[in-house]
Parts: structure tokens; C-alpha cells; sequence
């Protein structure tokens, strides 16, 4: 395998700690439901603390733990057997905080690891909690997940060992309130996961025709009341250009039944999905990841997926089923090996978290994981 070498676009290669640049004091104030933790019953913000034994999760300078990863043990379970060789190589698409990842690299001292984010906070917090334990053992990139063949190319990498896609919104994006991401307090529309790029939430509420945007909150949001609130989004508009959340949540709220406006889930939910799905290219950029890091992965190679939401959840399973199916046309007395399946399923369907650790994490409560696991080499690459 070809050395370390800096990719374009690479903010830090473990090189020593960074200074921790956001204000946490200010940031986890405030913090809406999906980024709240619960700590033996009770609710936990961000900024309440947490016992950190490890010293291997993100906190803030007073030392308390300001993300909890899903699923975490589960996960190293999981991907641990292909990490075993000397040479093994972990690829944390959605590296976030770096919550799984230390886990991943404690449990596997040989093992390297290549953490992608789009996000260049979640990267400087991921640099500060590797860098000290795991130095010249990972390298980090700024980039989407869909950008993964790429990120391999300029590594001159063709094969690696284990795969994991966190997916959905990251508690630091929602402890951020000029990111845009919270219907929970008056924040500008705004969206981005990666502030490189252009599009943002005000821009599609202020711009797109009104059957773009009923596509989006139905197609996205899975809302049922979607023509009603794209009506009500447009008709507001006009009188003044949407900047800010509250008064998008006022529209919205107004738009539904009345029956409605107070139930169980907040009624802004389904809409800010939808929007920021349509700001970020959430789906297109997860079809590009399933399709890259299944062909990236080598025989006996894992990969593991957690979904927050049924649209992700749908996509996963379909594309692991398709890998864990054989391709031989119907009616064939036997399947020849060229077309039998190349992965295996290592879950059962989509596992869920147990209820002690949405009793710590309520995050975990909407996680659906599977995983999947490469038993043969893709044709033409078997005849080689």
C-alpha cells in the first residue's frame, strides 16, 4: 500500500492537538429534543456532564462529553473482524466527533483510519480527541461521503477492510444555532452541512416553484400535508422573504389541521428533514456512498450503516439486499459463481437499540443498523 500522503482538502493528519475554536458555553445552549441525551431518566443538553472513563469522546473544556455515538460497542462488534490484520483499513464515512472511531482504533491497535465529514468543526473536534492516543494513525478529510472513491484515488487505495456511515444530523449541528438546523429557537435558514457550499434553506423556501416544493416536503418529509404547507410557504412569501425559523414554524404550524399543531412530535419535524435533505443532498450523496464503499470493501471486508429515518433506512436495505442476492437469470438448474451473491447479511433486518441505552441516549431511539459483510470478489476481478 502506497504511504500517507496529504489529500487535497485534508485539514489535519494528527499531527498534535488544535485549538478547540466553537464556544461549547454558547453552543449547547438551547439545544432542541433530537439533540438531547438522557441520563438515567432524566434529560441531559449537550452541555451536562457525562462520565468520560475512557477520555475517548468529545467534550467540551470543562470536560464534559458533548455527543454520545450510537450504537458504539455494537458497531466495533460488528466491523472488528475485518480489522484484525496488520494492514487493516477502517473508513468512518460520517466521522462526526469521532465517537465510533476511537472506539474502532482502541479495539484495534493496528488499524488506520480514514474519517471523512463534510463538516470542518466536527473535524477540528475529531483531530482533538484522536490526536493524542492515535497519532499517525488516521487521516482526515473534508469531503462528502458520496466524494469516497476519490478521497481512495488520491490515497492510492484500492481496497479497505471495514466501512461505517453514522448517518442523519450530528449533535453538534444542532448545538450550533447559526447553522440553522433547530426548529426548536428562532435560527437563520440556513442548513449547510458543509458551509463551502451555496444552496441554503431560505433560498429554496424563497425560490422554488410551488410544486418543487410539494415534491420536496412529500418525497423528503413524508408529509401528508404537503400541498397545504407549500401553498402556505408560497403565499407568505410574497409578503416578505422567509430569513428565520420561527416565522417559518408559525406558517407551518397554521397550515395543519388544527388537531395537529400540539401533538406528540413537533409539527416543524418532517419539514425541516425535507429541507434539509433538499440543502445537503442527503440521498443522492448516500446512493453514491453504498454504491462506492461496497465496491471499495476487500473479501472478508464489513460494512455497517446507521439510519435515522425511513427514507435512509429504505436505501440501505435495498442496496444490502441487492449485495447479499445472487444475479443468475430465473429457471437456472444451479447459479453459476460469477453470479452468486457477493455479500452476507450480519444482521437480522434493521436492528434497534436496547432500552438501556435509550434510557442514556435518546438519539438511539429512531437508530435502525445493519450491516453486511463481502464473502466474494466482484467479476471481472475473480478471473484475474
Amino acid at each position: 500500500m502506497a504511504p500517507w500522503r496529504t489529500f487535497p482538502g485534508a485539514r489535519w493528519q494528527g499531527q498534535g492537538p488544535r485549538p478547540w475554536g466553537p464556544d461549547w458555553n454558547q453552543m449547547t445552549q438551547g439545544s432542541q429534543p433530537g439533540g438531547a441525551m438522557s441520563v438515567n431518566g432524566a434529560d441531559a443538553r449537550l452541555g451536562d456532564r457525562l462520565r468520560n472513563p475512557d477520555g475517548e469522546l468529545a467534550t467540551d473544556p470543562d470536560g464534559r462529553v458533548v455527543h454520545l455515538p450510537v450504537a458504539r460497542q455494537r458497531v466495533v462488534t460488528l466491523l472488528g473482524p475485518a480489522l484484525t490484520g496488520g494492514d487493516a483499513i477502517y473508513v468512518d464515512a460520517t466521522l462526526g466527533m469521532a465517537g465510533h472511531a476511537s472506539a474502532v482504533l482502541a479495539a484495534h491497535p493496528t488499524a488506520r483510519l480514514i474519517g471523512l465529514d463534510r463538516d470542518a468543526d466536527a473535524l477540528s473536534i475529531a483531530d482533538e480527541v484522536l490526536a493524542e492516543r492515535y497519532a499517525g494513525r488516521y487521516h482526515l478529510v473534508q469531503a462528502r461521503f458520496d466524494e469516497l472513491d476519490e478521497v481512495l484515488g488520491e490515497l492510492r487505495i484500492v481496497r479497505v477492510h471495514a466501512v461505517l456511515a453514522d448517518l442523519g444530523l450530528s449533535s453538534l449541528q444542532i448545538a450550533q444555532p447559526a447553522r440553522g438546523f433547530s426548529y426548536a429557537r428562532d435560527v437563520p435558514l440556513d442548513m449547510r452541512m458543509d458551509s463551502r457550499t451555496r444552496l441554503t434553506a431560505a433560498e429554496v423556501l424563497n425560490c422554488y416553484p410551488i410544486a418543487e416544493l410539494r415534491r420536496i416536503l412529500q418525497s423528503y418529509g413524508e408529509q401528508p400535508y404537503a400541498g397545504r404547507i407549500a401553498e402556505a410557504i408560497v403565499a407568505e412569501r410574497v409578503r416578505s422573504p422567509f430569513r428565520n425559523s420561527a416565522r417559518l414554524v408559525e406558517v407551518i404550524t397554521a397550515a395543519l389541521p388544527a388537531g395537529l399543531r400540539h401533538g406528540a412530535g413537533h409539527p416543524a419535524k418532517r419539514v425541516f428533514q425535507a429541507l434539509r435533505i433538499e440543502v445537503n443532498g442527503e440521498l443522492d450523496a448516500l446512493a453514491g456512498l453504498l454504491s462506492s464503499a461496497l465496491a471499495a470493501l476487500a473479501v472478508d471486508g464489513r460494512m455497517a450503516v446507521l439510519a435515522y429515518h425511513s427514507l435512509e433506512d429504505g436505501m440501505v436495505k435495498q442496496a444490502f439486499a441487492a449485495a447479499c442476492s445472487d444475479t443468475a437469470p430465473p429457471r437456472l438448474p444451479m447459479v453459476p459463481e460469477c453470479y452468486r451473491a457477493r455479500f452476507r447479511h450480519l444482521t437480522r433486518g434493521a436492528e434497534k437499540a436496547d432500552p438501556t441505552e435509550i434510557a442514556v441516549n435518546r438519539r438511539a431511539s429512531s437508530a435502525r443498523l445493519r450491516a453486511v459483510q463481502r464473502i466474494r470478489p466482484d467479476q471481472p476481478e475473480a478471473n484475474r
